[in-house]
């Protein structure tokens, strides 16, 4: 029932993510949410977030940042990290993360994308056809839209977890 909302995998943080087997899998580009996955909500790019973005230039792998914000939002961040970017993308439509990988020349086999929200990132890339990896929010100070999004997340992440531990992934 809500597999459609199901993430590839869950971690606690995209900086706990093992890029390089990523890169070993095959995969070479990168499709990325700025807030709350990256930095807390309207934060500028950390150190953190630039040192990262420095490994996997060296690792070889490409990037993009696919955002609903603003153009004044996202590509300062993009300036500061590199990359590219899709800002106002109307995720969960597929047509941002499609925008990305053409920005990237990749395709969806070798393209994944890392997110903090079910119900527009992770949906719109499962819909785009992308691998996808769902992070735990950086800050719990989030808009009041996302605030009660996070309840039904709640929900949906109840009967993931419950299926991934019966085996049924």
């Amino acid at each position: 029932m809500f597999k459609c909302f199901y993430p590839d995998q869950y971690l606690d943080s995209t900086y706990q993510i093992n890029f390089e087997q990523l890169y070993a899998k095959g995969f070479r580009g990168i499709l990325f949410d700025i807030d709350n996955t990256l930095v807390p909500h309207g934060a500028p790019a950390d150190e953190r977030a630039k040192a990262l973005f420095a490994r996997l230039k060296e690792l070889g792998f490409g990037y993009c940042f696919v955002s609903n914000n603003k153009k004044d939002r996202v590509e300062p961040f993009c300036e500061e990290t590199g990359g590219c970017c899709v800002y106002k993308a109307g995720k969960p439509s597929p047509k941002g993360y499609q925008k990305a990988m053409e920005l990237l020349g990749t395709e969806r086999k070798n393209t994944l994308f890392i997110g903090d929200q079910l119900f527009t990132d992770i949906y719109g890339a499962k819909k785009a056809g992308l691998f996808c990896i769902l992070v735990k929010p950086i800050h719990p100070k989030e808009e009041i839209q996302i605030v009660l999004k996070r309840y039904l997340e709640k929900i949906v992440l109840f009967f993931y977890q419950k299926q991934k531990k019966e085996g049924n992934s």
